[in-house]
């Protein structure tokens, strides 16, 4: 039976709530959401099976919470293999829950959101939280921190900005007193300026801005200025800006010196507000959620900048991740989930059995080998220029992928740009490929923060030459994912690799076609070697080539 609590709904709809109990941190008096519904219950009870929904219109995703942690989380779109998909209104998402190992959806205790137009069948009627308390929460009770601040920026909420403070596994409101354009919208709008309109394509930005210069960096901080807890845009900004892009110089260097400058002013107003954050707040710590800090360039400046010791991004910081966070934010009373024990692969994941059907089904040849054979033939191919596709146990819930559904190159071979951006992922010429590198390799190939687990940062080459294949004409930083122990097999294959080249680093991409998101089933992968330019299929341990 499901739990009778419900709290978080009010006349007007949803508004902010976290079910984390109040707390008076070190004497400070501070506000947890909860206080806000009068008698409202500050923990809920009876919850010992959650599923979170996230993605009413775009990115739709299912997140379980049961015994104590979540186990479960995939995005839609990885199963009906239509990039973004939303949910389908009045239907609950049934496939992906079964996916994940879910339960009979009706066996559940509660279901969550955190957006207002989620649509569910009358027997899912939701619990609703707000859309910042469960990014919050996606961030904070995620990261190793007992106490941290939290910024949550995005564009989907009336205020674009919002201020937690976490400690323990009590979050709490700073009703910080932001207005009017928020850094996610500012970054949208440009995005636009510079030709990407679609929702979803603020990301090439970051990808054109790698290979530019920031030269018109002093006229846009003439545009715009940060004061008094919000962004003063100066008016018309937006033609000034499309003047620039359409300056002289080729089209794509114009673009992309705009870019990168816009990433830098932007980076500095951005530094502003969390300097009266650390200044109000006096803490240590500091979690970005949100989907600005998809952006590797901005979290990386904010790790860099020394404001807080230490610096968390979760692994999936943007409106996907709302069902895990969701999820988090009902069972708060509990401990939080920490980054150390929570894994970046949550998705389906499929027995060797299952594969092997697959494979016979296709009637293809293949080989199965042992894990030794399968990373000795795999590093083979990469040190002849080939393009490996990489299937491994369950699947990234986040954005990147990180050694479960990857695609792997040799960042050394000469043509490995060409064959990717040409042959394989039909990209524009510029764009860089993120790396991932042996842990205890990280500072000997690469300058930037300690540790990069989930290819959240980026970094500059401590010796372009090494690795210069892999860099776009223009471009000096490259995203990095840092590979441990923990990584078991993804990790052997890099020291094995390591040990032939003596650099323990390899290109890895999204497993994907063209337009399509990241591979979920082993008939997904099939489909997708034989369609593109890939040259071994790497499936569990076995090996099929073309």
């Amino acid at each position: 039976m499901r739990s009778q609590v419900r709290f978080g709904e009010s006349a007007q709809g949803p508004i902010d709530v976290s079910p984390m109990g109040p707390a008076d941190i070190d004497g400070a008096p501070v506000t947890c959401v909860a206080s806000e519904i009068p008698g409202a219950p500050t923990t809920p009870v009876g919850l010992g099976h959650i599923i979170g929904i996230a993605g009413a219109h775009r990115n739709a995703c299912v997140a379980v919470w049961k015994n104590g942690a979540l186990q479960g989380a995939t995005e839609l779109e990885r199963l009906t293999r239509v990039r973004h998909a939303g949910l389908q209104l009045g239907y609950f998402p049934e496939a992906a829950l079964e996916a994940i190992g879910g339960r009979d959806w009706h066996d559940a205790d509660a279901f969550v959101v955190a957006e207002e137009d989620v649509d569910l069948p009358a027997s899912a009627d939701p619990i609703r939280v707000g859309h910042h308390a469960a990014h919050a929460a996606g961030a904070f009770l995620t990261s190793p921190f007992d106490r941290s601040a939290v910024v949550v920026c995005d564009r989907h909420s009336a205020s674009e900005i919002s201020v937690w403070l976490g400690h323990g596994t009590a979050l709490c409101d700073q009703h910080w007193p932001w207005s009017g354009t928020g850094f996610a919208r500012l970054y949208a709008d440009c995005a636009a300026i510079l030709g990407f309109s679609r929702e979803g394509q603020e990301h090439r930005v970051e990808t054109l801005a790698r290979i530019g210069r920031p030269r018109h960096v002093e006229r846009l901080a003439q545009l715009w200025r940060y004061e008094n807890n919000r962004l003063d845009l100066c008016p018309g900004w937006e033609g000034q800006l499309a003047q620039l892009v359409e300056g002289a110089g080729g089209p794509t260097a114009n673009r992309a010196d705009v870019a990168c400058s816009v990433q830098h002013q932007l980076g500095r107003l951005l530094l502003a507000l969390l300097e009266d954050v650390k200044a109000a707040l006096d803490v240590g710590h500091l979690c970005l959620g949100g989907g600005l800090f998809y952006n590797t360039y901005l979290n990386t400046l904010v790790e860099q900048s020394r404001l807080f010791e230490r610096v968390f991004v979760p692994i999936n910081p943007g409106n996907a991740g709302l069902a895990a966070g969701a999820a988090l934010a009902l069972a708060g009373d509990h401990p939080p989930a920490g980054a150390a024990s929570l894994s970046p692969f949550l998705g389906p994941g499929y027995t060797a059995e299952e594969i092997k059907q697959t494979l016979d089904n296709c009637k293809l040849t293949y080989d199965y080998v042992s894990e030794a054979d399968a990373i000795e033939r795999t590093v083979a191919a990469l040190k002849r220029g080939r393009l490996v596709g990489w299937f491994q146990d369950r699947m990234e819930w986040g954005p990147r992928a990180l050694g479960h559904r990857s695609i792997l190159a040799d960042p050394r071979h000469p043509h490995v740009l060409e064959n990717l951006n040409l042959f394989l992922k039909k990209g524009d010429r510029h764009r860089a490929y993120g790396l991932s590198v042996l842990v205890e390799q990280l500072g000997q190939h690469f300058v930037g923060p300690e540790e990069s687990q989930f290819m959240q940062y980026e970094y500059a080459l401590r010796e372009p030459q090494l690795l210069s294949s892999a860099l776009p004409a223009g471009a000096s930083t490259l995203r990095v994912q840092t590979v441990g122990p923990s990584a078991s097999l993804f990790y052997r294959l890099h020291q094995r690799y390591a040990d032939d080249t003596g650099v323990g680093a390899l290109i890895n991409t999204s497993f994907n076609g063209f337009l399509e998101p990241i591979v979920c089933s082993p008939r997904d992968a099939v489909r997708v070697f034989y369609g593109t330019g890939l040259d071994l299929l790497v499936i569990g341990r076995f090996l099929v080539v073309k």
